[in-house]
Formats: structure tokens, sequence, C-alpha cells
């Protein structure tokens, strides 16, 4: 399905004119397709999952989110500007994010349900909220809640 919705997302940026988000959707099919080819080695034809296509996507955000941090104490504000709009027309493709008093509520839910109870558990608490809601979370957030929960 969110293959579905870059092509297009392309065809559409490509009508309208809107070279940001064409190069931008571009750059994403282009990830996709190597990651696709990386398993084929292993086996898998179909592809990678959904579940892994968010994760490159989280991945591409941040990695932007680290470029315009640069850029702006490089004094390079245009290219900040560039980053920011990319990160806009990635998140088109994400589902809505979980913040909040609502991350900490998956964080104890997800706890009481593996049986998690001290921090030698945080590793397969990451793993299950990865697997519950991949996207839809800053894991450099939910990892500080994680161990404050375990101790």
């Amino acid at each position: 399905m969110l293959r579905e919705q870059l092509t297009t997302a392309l065809k559409d940026a490509m009508r309208a004119k809107d070279t940001r988000a064409v190069a931008t959707v571009r750059l994403i099919l282009a990830a996709l397709k190597d990651r696709d080819i990386a398993v084929r080695e292993k086996g898998v034809m179909d592809g990678v999952g959904e579940d892994e296509v968010l994760a490159m996507l989280q991945t591409m955000i941040k990695q932007r989110q680290e470029s315009i941090r640069l850029y702006e104490q490089g004094g390079r504000c245009e290219l900040a500007e560039q980053e920011q709009e990319e990160i806009d027309v990635i998140r088109r493709f994400m589902p809505t994010p979980i913040e909040g008093d609502e991350m900490e509520t998956a964080v104890k839910t997800t706890i009481k349900e593996i049986g998690a109870s001290n921090l030698k558990d945080m590793g397969r608490t990451m793993a299950a909220l990865k697997e519950r809601y991949p996207g839809r979370m800053d894991f450099s957030k939910v990892s500080g809640i994680v161990r404050a929960s375990l101790v």
C-alpha cells in the first residue's frame, strides 16, 4: 500500500511540477529499491515489509534533522529550509506519530503485556515496541521512558 502511495505521489508531484517533492519521493523509492535488492540475497523476493519501509522513512527524517542542525550552525539557512521541505514530504507517508502521554501509556502497556520487570528486559521491550509501532514513535525518546519504567 505504501509503495503504491509513493508511486502515485511521484506522478502527482511531477504533474504539479513540485521539484522538491519529486526529488524527495525519488530518493525514497531509490532507497526502497536498494533495500529490496539487499533482501533478495536472503531469499525474500517480495521486498521489504511495510514496517521496514516506515523505519527507513523515520531514519531519513532523522538524517535530515541532523543536517538541519549542522546547516544552522554553519549559517546555511537556505539548505536547512530545503532539508525541512524534504522532511515535510517524507512525513506525508508516515502514520500519525505517538507522543506524550499516549507514548507513555503504550510503553507501560507493552511492559505489562510482555512481563518485563527490570533493565535486563529493556531490549525485549524495545523490540516489542518497534514491532507494534513501526514509524510512529521516536525510539530515542521511548528508550528513556522504558528505562525509567523498568528501574
